[in-house]
């Protein structure tokens, strides 16, 4: 997912959204680990996405202590 889509969604759907993400990486971790390789790049992505995503959540806690 792209940041300018992400920056345009308010904080409380950013959250149920990481949360989302979270069970999604928990889930395709435990296919690896059983010996399913089929979701490493799924895997890859979402990683990427939810590090955009908490940069994006850690963006607006700075700019509200600022203001």
């Amino acid at each position: 997912m792209k940041a300018d889509k992400l920056r345009e969604l308010d904080t409380k759907e950013l959250d149920a959204q990481a949360r989302q993400m979270r069970e999604q990486l928990f889930r395709l971790r435990f296919q690896m680990s059983m010996g399913q390789m089929d979701g490493l790049k799924k895997f890859r992505v979402l990683k990427k996405d939810m590090a955009r995503l908490l940069g994006i959540l850690r963006e607006r806690e700075l700019n509200a202590q600022k203001g």
